[in-house]
């Protein structure tokens, strides 16, 4: 049996202020955006730059008091969303010059190296550079290339201005 998942909803207030900030914003791709006259709505797609295997994100406009009451919610809080990456500190470079919030900076964890930051609605999501061990665990996309444990203790801890930058503490998990 082969199975994947293929699209995540995500509820949302507007349909453009969403691709503004996740096209505009994080870089996503736009897959699909398109009028649904019998709905009265739209379907709009976007995933990640390179796509890889993993999930798309279905942009779902709130249009009932109680799912426009979810937006920025659908997870109580908790992190809901995990973005993973060939490339932490480029990634973590750009969101942050694109005003992009980080709750939780970039900590080294036995998984990879983790930021935690919110999307415009408020929901959270963690970004990740995963090592081998996880990706051979199926964790992260198959287009990323897997990271040693070794190198992520590494990779990333020189800055912008080459740098060394200190240890993060660790987040609990």
């Amino acid at each position: 049996m082969d199975q994947s998942l293929g699209l995540v909803s995500l509820v949302v207030r507007d349909y453009d202020e969403a691709l503004a900030f996740f096209v505009g914003k994080l870089g996503f791709g736009l897959v699909e955006d398109r009028f649904i006259p019998e709905e009265g709505k739209r379907w709009v797609v976007v995933r990640p730059p390179g796509g890889g295997a993993g999930a798309q994100l279905l942009l779902a406009r709130a249009s009932t008091p109680d799912q426009q009451a979810r937006v920025g919610s659908q997870t109580g809080g908790r992190v809901g969303f995990f973005l993973y990456t060939d490339d932490f500190w480029r990634d973590h470079a750009r969101f942050t010059a694109h005003g992009i919030e980080f709750v939780r900076g970039p900590a080294e964890q036995p998984y990879g190296t983790v930021a935690v930051f919110k999307d415009l609605y408020g929901s959270v999501w963690d970004e990740i550079r995963a090592t081998d061990a996880m990706i051979g665990r199926g964790v992260g996309s198959s287009s990323i290339r897997p990271m040693s444990a070794a190198r992520a203790g590494r990779a990333g801890r020189a800055g912008r201005d080459g740098k060394a930058e200190k240890r993060f503490a660790k987040r609990p998990l």
